[in-house]
């Protein structure tokens, strides 16, 4: 078990070694959509990546879902098979739509699963993004 400040520092190290074997700039939150971002993930029991839907006007936010979700098997072929759920509850209560990606058995505490988790995030990052231009125009398109 950690202290709260060696699990911050792990955390730190994780991050920046990832940074530093992946130098490449990803997209993220440069979607050009405001609230439509990419993200990873990593805590003590799994790697994900997603995509988060995050707009207040559920309107909105469900339109881009259904984009995405017209595209299920397009992303499919890109990222695998992968989850899905247009009213995500955040720990904060706030409630998004989300399309994820996860690995299991893996630890951002244990050095031994990095690499194994850095790998996860290239390639399933690489695949939202892949897919994200192929198909921007129409996503944007709401």
């Amino acid at each position: 078990m950690f202290s709260k400040q060696e699990a911050q520092q792990l955390k730190k190290e994780f991050w920046t070694a990832f940074g530093k074997s992946f130098p490449r700039k990803w997209i993220l939150y440069d979607t050009k959509v405001k609230d439509f971002s990419f993200k990873f993930y990593a805590d003590n029991k799994k790697a994900e990546v997603s995509l988060d839907i995050e707009m207040k006007d559920e309107i909105y936010r469900n339109a881009y879902y259904e984009k995405i979700w017209s595209l299920e098997d397009i992303l499919k072929d890109y990222i695998g098979d992968f989850y899905k759920d247009e009213h995500f509850t955040l720990e904060n209560g706030k409630v998004i739509s989300k399309i994820w990606i996860e690995k299991h058995q893996v630890s951002i505490f244990n050095k031994n699963t990095w690499s194994e988790i850095f790998e996860f995030f290239v390639e399933k990052m690489d695949g939202f993004e892949r897919f994200y231009y192929e198909y921007e125009d129409f996503i944007k398109d709401v």
